[in-house]
C-alpha cells in the first residue's frame, strides 16, 4: 500500500532552512533532499540524482496512501514505489547530496518530548510572531472512580477526573499551537456568559464559540468547576441540552482533558462491534512517551478496563504486537543520534525484508517502536543509502493493512508530524463525506501543540488552507467554531 499524493508537492520544511554558513551543503531552493529537505512554498522541481549518491529508485510512496475511511489500498508493485506526480522517473523520496554518509544531510529542528514549555522559535518565527505559552509542571493524578451524570451518552468524566490530565499535551520544541490561555483569565465570568447563552429560548451558539475556542483546556476545566459552583448545575449536561451532532461532538472533546480524551478516543475505537483501528494507530503511534502512559493509566481509572487486554481481544497478530509495544511509552527519546547504530539498524531492516524471502516483523516492530525520531531519521537516510530504495517504500512491499499503516505512521511522523496530521486532516475531507470524528479529533489534539505547523504543512502540500477546506466541508455553527480554533 502507498499513500495517495503524500504530499502532493512533497514535506515542506520548516522555516529558516538552510541554517547561516551551511548553505553549500543544501540543494538549491525548492529542490527536495533526504529526509528532511522540503520544497517552499509554491513547489520547484526536484534534484537530479547526483553522481556519489544512490540511485534515485524508489520515489515517495504513490497515491492510494494513508487510508481515507473506505479501506486501505494495495501495495506498490515490486520494483520501487513510484514517485510523486509530474516527478521525473527516479528523481523520488531519498535522493541525497553528493557523498556518503549520514552528516552531509541537514537535520530537522530538534524535538524534546518532557513536557516543558518550548524554548527556542523555529527560524522564519510563526505567524501573529508569538511563541507558545509556557505550561506548568507536574504529574496529573488519576481518581479511582468517576461519576456518570456529565456524558451519559458517552464514556463520562465529570469534574473529579479533571487531573486526568487537565495539563496540556506534552510540548515539541519550536511548535506553536493556535489555541493559548488567555490573559485575565476569569472562570466566573465565563461561566455567567455560558449560562446567559443557554438561558431562555433558543442558544446564543456565537458566545458560546467565543468563549470555548479562546480558552486553554485548563481554562475550559476552570470555567466547568465554576459552572457548577455558581449555578449547581452540570455545564456538560446543559451544553449537551442545547446542541446535536458535530457540534456537540466538538464541544464535548474541547471540555475533555486531553489525556482523558485520548483514552475516551481509544474506548470509542473498540466498543461494540468492529474496530477502528486508525484511531488506535493515530494516538498509540503518534504521542509521547509521557502522553502514553498517562493515557493508559487514564483508561484503567476510569473506565475499569485495561488497555492491552482491550488491544489484545480487539486486535491480533502482528498488529497487536505492535501496539503492544507502543502502549509501554518506552521508545527512546534522547535527541542525539548514534550514525553506527544507525548504519546496522538499516542493515538489519533489509535483512529482515528485502534480503530474504517473507519478512522478520519483528526486526521491523522493535526498531522502529524503540529508537527515538532522531535516531530513525539516520536510519532511513542510511537505509536509502544501502537498499537503494526508501524505507517507507520497503515497508510498503514487506507489509500490509493496518501493520503497514502502524509502522509507516511511526516513520512519518519521525520525518515531520505536523506534515503528518495535515495529510490525515486532508483525507478526513477530500472526496465526498467528510470523516468528522477525525477532523474533530486532530484539530482539538493538537490546537494547543503544533497546530500552526499542521496549517503550513497543509497550505504547502495541498495548495489550499486547512480553513478553506474546513469551510467547504462543514457548516453552521460547527464550521464557525472549528475555523476559530484554527485562527481563521
Amino acid at each position: 500500500m502507498s499513500y495517495p499524493g503524500y504530499p502532493p508537492t512533497g514535506y515542506p520544511p520548516f522555516p529558516g532552512y538552510p541554517p547561516a554558513g551551511q548553505e553549500s551543503s543544501f540543494p538549491p531552493s525548492g529542490q527536495y533532499p533526504f529526509p528532511c529537505g522540503f520544497p517552499p512554498m509554491g513547489g520547484g522541481a526536484y534534484p537530479q540524482v547526483p553522481s556519489g549518491g544512490y540511485p534515485g529508485a524508489g520515489g515517495y510512496p504513490a497515491p492510494g496512501g494513508y487510508p481515507a475511511p473506505g479501506g486501505y489500498p494495495g501495495a506498490p508493485q515490486p520494483g520501487g514505489a513510484p514517485s510523486y506526480p509530474g516527478v521525473p522517473p527516479g528523481h523520488g523520496f531519498g535522493v541525497p547530496p553528493s557523498g556518503a554518509g549520514f552528516s552531509g544531510y541537514p537535520q530537522p529542528p530538534s524535538q524534546s518530548y518532557g513536557g516543558g514549555p518550548a524554548q527556542v522559535p523555529l527560524p522564519g518565527g510563526f505567524p501573529g510572531g508569538q511563541m507558545p505559552s509556557q505550561y506548568p509542571g507536574g504529574q496529573p493524578t488519576y481518581p479511582s472512580q468517576i461519576s456518570t451524570e456529565s456524558f451519559p451518552s458517552y464514556p463520562v468524566f465529570s469534574h473529579v477526573s479533571l487531573d486526568c490530565s487537565s495539563e496540556p499535551a506534552a510540548v515539541t520544541q519550536g511548535a506553536q499551537g493556535t489555541i493559548r490561555p488567555v490573559a485575565n483569565f476569569d472562570a466566573m465570568r465565563d461561566a455567567e456568559i455560558l449560562r446567559k447563552a443557554m438561558k431562555g429560548f433558543g442558544t446564543d451558539e456565537q458566545a458560546i464559540v467565543d468563549v470555548v475556542a479562546n480558552r486553554s483546556n485548563d481554562q475550559r476545566q476552570k470555567i466547568k468547576a465554576a459552572f457548577k459552583t455558581s449555578y449547581g448545575k452540570d455545564l456538560i449536561k446543559d451544553l449537551k441540552s442545547e446542541l446535536s451532532g458535530n457540534m456537540e461532538e466538538l464541544i464535548l472533546a474541547l471540555f475533555m482533558p486531553p489525556t482523558y480524551y485520548d483514552a475516551w478516543s481509544l474506548r470509542k475505537a473498540m466498543q461494540g462491534a468492529g474496530t477502528q483501528e486508525r484511531v488506535l494507530i493515530e494516538i498509540l503511534c503518534t504521542r509521547t512517551n509521557q502522553e502514553i502512559r498517562e493515557t493508559v493509566r487514564c483508561y484503567q481509572s476510569e473506565f475499569g478496563r485495561d488497555l492491552e487486554e482491550d488491544i489484545r481481544s480487539d486486535t491480533s497478530r502482528h498488529f497487536e504486537r505492535l501496539l503492544m509495544s507502543m502502549c509501554q511509552g518506552n521508545h527512546d527519546e534522547n535527541q542525539s543520534v548514534n550514525h553506527q547504530m544507525a548504519q546496522e539498524d538499516a542493515q538489519r531492516l533489509y535483512q529482515a525484508g528485502e534480503g530474504r524471502l517473507g519478512t522478520d516483523e519483528s526486526c521491523f516492530n522493535m526498531i522502529l517502536a524503540t529508537r527515538s525520531f532522531p535516531q530513525l531519521r539516520a536510519t532511513m537516510e542510511a537505509y536509502s543509502r544501502m537498499a537503494n530504495r526508501d524505507l517507507l517504500s520497503s515497508v510498503s512491499l514487506e507489509f500490509s493493512r493496518y501493520v503497514e499503516s502502524g509502522l509507516k505512521t511511526i516513520l512519518q511522523c519521525a520525518l515531520n508530524r505536523p506534515a503528518f496530521f495535515a495529510e490525515r486532516l486532508y483525507y478526513a475531507m477530500k472526496g465526498a463525506g467528510t470523516d468528522d470524528s477525525t477532523l474533530v479529533r486532530i484539530v482539538v489534539t493538537r490546537s494547543e501543540i503544533d497546530l500552526v505547523q499542521i496549517k503550513q504543512m497543509f497550505a504547502q502540500m495541498y495548495q489550499k488552507t486547512l480553513g478553506t477546506m474546513i469551510a467547504g466541508d462543514t457548516s453552521g455553527d460547527y464550521r464557525r467554531l472549528l475555523l476559530a480554533i484554527v485562527g481563521q
